[in-house]
């Protein structure tokens, strides 16, 4: 009875999620939104009181003759200059050559096969986890492999997906290296945060800190889930089909010496980069010896890695014989982001307008206000918004796109309240990642459940969520831990990542 009424519920909100309109479409409604509410809000008066400056903002018409000829000249502009478009961009040029040689699925074979059983939950996670480096590149190779891993020991095969897809789609915001969503997120930060203090800068390793820690722990809250809740609750598994491929694929002796001298590669470069950044002078230094060149070169130092043992691993492998191999693999990769480059000129359009309108900065004030009024802020308000945003994830999977819309509202906001860009960055990070594998709208679920049919021919949505519920629920409640102890502490987020922000100065 009790599981039917949750496949009911499940059902009703993949029902009520597949009716929204593409997340392009969303932000193109919003954009028009935003210009007949700024007219509005114009006419009848809106403003508010900056508590820093004492400064009264008043709403800008965007429909009035001047903007509506900016809003034309600039378009071009507005999206040429939008933050997270190039980052991105140059990113991916690198991580496809990793990929689409088969670096990601070589090296992911390789962790998860040199290990011994006892730890072959905890490696599955942890690098589920790690493979958010390649992007979405773990949902295609590690979850299937997952799988077959555990099929191969005797057990379970859905409990090992269920690891692996836990660790992928938490990995998101837990890693021991930065990764294309990390410079993505922080201009979108930037921008919001700018609407408040126009010199503020979010750097990508505003959350590195706290990502590192979060790995280790998401590791092993994910393998006690999994070992205690999940694989009992599935029981023992008996295959019916007796041809089923329970084996994993071998790893050639090229592949092998590719993958070893890409190890090797990985090394020297993160001494190159040691040598351009530690010493005193060093090229990625600023002419006080600050670490500014070093933080806006990350993106490029990426792509760059990526792009050196992506080619090594290639060319040894056998998989790049030629030049054209291997820029036709960057191409073939960068085509998958047609899409987002189309997300990214609607979005600026909208984030642009946002700003100009001042609608985000007297909303910030006004919500503040109304927060502080209420007595809701520190850990409790925080966590709050934890929640906030695992629900709005459930119906808007990507994380841009959300914090595209999010961003400039819940930043500025925050920010007057004493947060800084990188806590509220940081935990809308959390919310976004912990309802991702029990949201139906996730891109890569209906995969997922493909996957998992090769194993449980009349497996369903309903079974698949209530599988991975568990998981979502535990890591909620380590990360408020986790965030409480940060929050209590004082402790940065990451280089140059304070935890608050001092809103006083504002004024001076």
């Amino acid at each position: 009875m009790i599981t039917n009424l949750v496949d009911k519920a499940l059902n009703k909100v993949e029902n009520v999620g597949n009716k929204l309109p593409d997340p392009t479409t969303i932000f193109i409604i919003l954009t028009f939104a935003i210009l007949a509410i700024s007219w509005l809000f114009s006419f009848i008066g809106v403003s508010a009181v900056h508590p820093a400056t004492k400064e009264t903002i008043l709403i800008e018409n965007l429909l009035s003759s001047g903007n509506i000829q900016r809003i034309f000249t600039e378009m071009v502009h507005n999206f040429a200059n939008f933050p997270p478009l190039g980052m991105v961009l140059v990113t991916v040029v690198g991580i496809g050559i990793a990929e689409k040689s088969g670096l990601i699925d070589t090296a992911l074979k390789k962790l998860v096969t040199a290990v011994p059983k006892s730890a072959l939950t905890a490696t599955l996670v942890f690098g589920g986890i790690s493979s958010s480096m390649a992007a979405d590149a773990g949902y295609i190779v590690l979850t299937p492999l997952g799988a077959v891993l555990f099929a191969g020991f005797g057990r379970h095969p859905l409990a090992g997906l269920a690891a692996a897809f836990a660790g992928v789609s938490a990995g998101f915001s837990a890693n021991l290296l930065l990764t294309s969503l990390d410079p993505l997120l922080s201009g979108l930060s930037t921008t919001s945060a700018q609407i408040v203090d126009p010199n503020y800068e979010v750097h990508p390793t505003a959350n590195y800190y706290f990502m590192i820690v979060s790995t280790f722990l998401l590791t092993i809250v994910g393998t006690l889930v999994t070992d205690k809740i999940v694989e009992p609750r599935l029981g023992k598994w008996e295959p019916k089909d007796t041809k089923l491929d329970t084996t994993l694929g071998k790893i050639s002796s090229k592949e092998n010496k590719g993958l070893i001298l890409s190890i090797i590669a990985f090394i020297a470069f993160m001494v190159v980069t040691a040598i351009m950044v530690i010493p005193e002078g060093a090229i990625l230094r600023d002419a006080q010896g600050g670490l500014g060149p070093f933080y806006k070169s990350l993106v490029p130092l990426i792509m760059i890695l990526f792009l050196v043992c992506g080619l090594v691993y290639g060319i040894t492998a056998g998989t790049i014989k030629s030049d054209k191999d291997a820029v036709g693999m960057a191409n073939e990769y960068m085509a998958t982001m047609a899409a987002y480059i189309i997300l990214s000129f609607v979005a600026a359009q909208f984030v642009t307008f946002f700003s100009w309108s001042n609608m985000g900065i007297v909303s910030a004030i006004k919500g503040a206000g109304f927060l502080q009024a209420i007595g809701l802020s520190g850990i409790p308000l925080m966590i709050g918004f934890i929640f906030v945003t695992g629900t709005i994830n459930i119906f808007i999977g990507s994380a841009s796109a959300k914090w595209a819309i999010m961003g400039p509202v819940f930043i500025p906001m925050f920010m007057l309240m004493g947060f800084s860009p990188e806590m509220v960055q940081n935990v809308y990070r959390v919310g976004d990642s912990v309802t991702n594998i029990i949201s139906p709208l996730l891109p890569y679920f209906p995969i997922i459940i493909a996957f998992a049919k090769k194993y449980d021919p009349k497996i369903g949505l309903g079974t698949l969520i209530s599988t991975m519920l568990p998981y979502s629920v535990a890591f909620a409640i380590m990360w408020s831990i986790v965030l409480s102890v940060w929050m209590l502490t004082g402790l940065p987020l990451g280089p140059e990542a304070p935890s608050f922000y001092d809103a006083s100065q504002l004024s001076n």
